[in-house]
This record gives C-alpha cells, structure tokens and sequence, in this order.
C-alpha cells in the first residue's frame, strides 16, 4: 500500500554538499529563509559542523514561474527538507551520515574555483556509494566571474562528473548570495528529483541524526520537555503514542542498553503532526530525560516500535568493494587491501563507528566494533581508512550473515 493523500509534511531529504566554503550554508537560507550554522563553534570558524535542516516549498505561480514565496495566485508544487551538510574534510563522517537519509542531492561547486577540489569529489563518491541517483550541479558564484570564465568552469564541472553517477545532471548556474537563477534551480528540482514511492507497511524505522535537549538552564522540573530526537523515518509510518525503542541505546559500564519511551509529539518545522512517513527532516518529542539526548548524544541510533528493532551488531561481517584510488587527497594514491588489525571507520546509516579487522576471508571482512550499530543484513556501508592524518574514503560494503 503507498500513501495517496498529500501532507503538509516534506515528501523528500534533499542533501545540499560539496567544498567547504562554496556556499551551501548561503543557499540554504536563500531557499529556507533559515541559517543553518546555529552551533558556537560553527559561526566562529564559518563552516558547518553538524548536519543543518530546513524545509522549504515549491510554488508556481499563473505565470509558470518557480518560486519558493508563498502568495495568493501560486500553486503549492511540493514541500522539501534541506540536509546541509559540512564540506570540510574533516567532517565526511558526518556527510555520510547524513547522506543516508537523503533522497536526492545538490551538488555545491564554486564557479571562481578550479574544478574539481578534493571534496568535490569525495562528495560525490560519497552519494554514489550510498546510492543517491537523482543529482542536480549547482555552479554557485557566477557573479564573481566573466561569461568566458563560467564556461571553463562549466567545461571542467563536465570533464569531472563523465563516467559517475553525475554524467546526466544539470548544471544550473547561480548566485546564492544574490538570489541570481533560484526559480531555475527550483525548477530544476521539481522537474529533476522526484519523490520515491513509499510504502506505509514496512516495519517502522527511524533514523537519528540529531538528539538535543530543548530546555532552556533553570527551567521548573514540572515544565520539562522530554528528549528530542531529530533524523528521518528511513519507512512505514510512526503516530502519537507509539511505544518505541531506539537501539544500540544507552551506554553504561561498557555495555548498551535499550531505551524504551513513548512519542509525545511528531513535528516537521513548528507544524505539529499525527503522523510520520518517509520522505522530510522529522523531529520525534519523547518522554525521555533530556540529559539522556543532550548534546547529540543519541546520533546514529535507529528507532522502531517496541519489539521490531533491527539486530544490534558489536561485529560486522562485511562484503567489501574497494575503490581503485582514494578518494579526496590531493595525491593520486592507490588504495591497498585491508589488512588484519587496521581500523577502520565505518558508517552504518546514520551511525558512525570505528572498527578493527580481526578477520579477513577471501569474500568477507570481519570488524569487531567500538561502539555497536543497529541495522540490517544488505544495508550498505562506507569504509574510511586513516591515512596521513584524515579519515579517507576507500569502498563501500554491505553487512553479511
């Protein structure tokens, strides 16, 4: 059974990635009226950190213009979470964690920049290995340049994405900064990134992304706001008062324990809803004890109905493919096998854990985990090794019996 009827809540997780630096933070306000970099340590270094989510709506108005502003004479097309996601290249983990719950991507590539830098294309490789098809190019910064310089760019963008997953996309050139060919862009997006079918019978799963406490220091116990859990319903449907579980769970001792707790309220924005299906950025209000999800906290974790969580793994059994060159160094550098008792980082949907190699067959890897995941046999997962001092992308696998 698909869902027929349409909801005020988002249809779909679009990822906005690319270099640190080439405006995905300006185009996410552009098209969401919101900035993104809320965390301190965001805003004095001007990068983004954590992963920042915004929703916005496509309208046409009686002209056939896109547009992104709500008036009287235009029609609501659609209604779309932004997942804005850190370009630096210390942060991949976090990109692919948040590459996970993406439906579709724009790809951030600034035109007054030579083409492509190094997490350019560890970006793409990244949507790639988690199977994101439906890519859109966005040339930003068109007006620092002459008309002959945004064609090279151009040139370069094609020569970069020919033989990926990306050879087909459209390139549409923009100005974040001045609004410059945004109702192209929606347009583009609308006609290009289509939402998935998606079935409301599946076992219930949820994504966590985000966990934070929303209370401000002080505030009367008798006036506490339970723990909000912010990610994206992965399938089937969640409701109010669901009794859930969110696996691995809580740390104690060295051990993990299930959390069980009660959704209280379901919200998407500041609109409240009854229910929760796949597509847009969900924020899940629970009765938990905030300091419980305080501070991220519970990022990675995956929550169910009570009783029909995913299997909880301290091993994994993986299938691997290695790429043939690293990717996002600057030097050409081909990747070698794994070897027994490297570690390596994995990143199991929206989790991210390191793992030591204590077996290796001639089909399967063995990785025994610091901290453990929830997930199912064939969800796919992206392999980084250390090299020099970063975390680099190196293969993808899936999880094996």
């Amino acid at each position: 059974m698909v869902k027929e009827e349409k909801s005020n809540q988002p249809e779909i997780n679009l990822g906005l990635v690319g270099h640190v630096d080439h405006g995905k933070t300006t185009l996410t306000e552009q098209l969401t009226g919101k900035w993104t970099d809320t965390h301190s340590e965001e805003l004095k270094r001007g990068i983004t950190i954590r992963l920042g989510y915004a929703n916005f709506s496509i309208y046409r108005n009686k002209d056939g213009k896109y547009t992104n502003k709500k008036d009287k004479d235009a029609r609501l097309l659609r209604n779309i979470s932004i997942i804005d996601a850190p370009g630096h290249e210390t942060l991949m983990a976090t990109m692919l964690s948040g590459a996970a719950i993406m439906d579709g991507a724009l790809l951030l590539i600034a035109a007054n920049e030579e083409c492509p830098k190094p997490q350019t294309k560890e970006h793409l490789m990244a949507l790639q290995i988690i199977g994101i098809k439906q890519i859109i190019i966005v040339q930003n910064k068109i007006d620092l340049i002459s008309r002959e310089q945004a064609l090279e760019n151009y040139n370069q963008i094609k020569n970069f994405v020919k033989g990926t997953i990306a050879e087909n996309a459209q390139i549409i050139p923009i100005s974040a900064q001045h609004g410059i060919n945004i109702d192209l862009l929606l347009e583009s997006i609308e006609e290009g990134i289509k939402t998935p079918n998606r079935s409301i019978n599946d076992n219930p799963l949820f994504f966590i992304a985000r966990s934070f406490d929303v209370n401000k220091p002080g505030q009367d116990i008798n006036n506490l706001i339970g723990g909000v859990l912010g990610g994206a319903v992965k399938q089937g449907v969640f409701r109010l008062n669901d009794n859930i579980e969110i696996n691995p769970g809580l740390k104690i001792n060295e051990k993990y324990f299930t959390i069980k707790s009660r959704i209280i309220n379901l919200m998407s924005g500041n609109e409240k809803l009854k229910e929760a299906y796949s597509g847009g950025s969900i924020a899940v209000l629970t009765d938990l004890d905030p300091a419980i999800v305080k501070s991220d906290s519970l990022t990675g974790n995956v929550v169910s109905l009570e009783g029909k969580s995913p299997k909880v793994f301290y091993d994994l059994k993986l299938e691997s493919e290695l790429l043939e060159r690293v990717v996002g160094s600057k030097e050409d550098l081909n990747v070698d096998p794994i070897k027994r008792n490297e570690s390596l980082v994995l990143n199991v949907n929206s989790a991210v854990t390191i793992g030591e190699v204590i077996e290796i067959s001639k089909h399967n890897t063995t990785v025994r985990l610091k901290i453990p995941v929830c997930a199912n046999y064939n969800d796919r997962i992206a392999i980084s090794r250390r090299i020099g001092n970063r975390w680099r992308l190196i293969g993808v696998g899936s999880i094996k019996e």
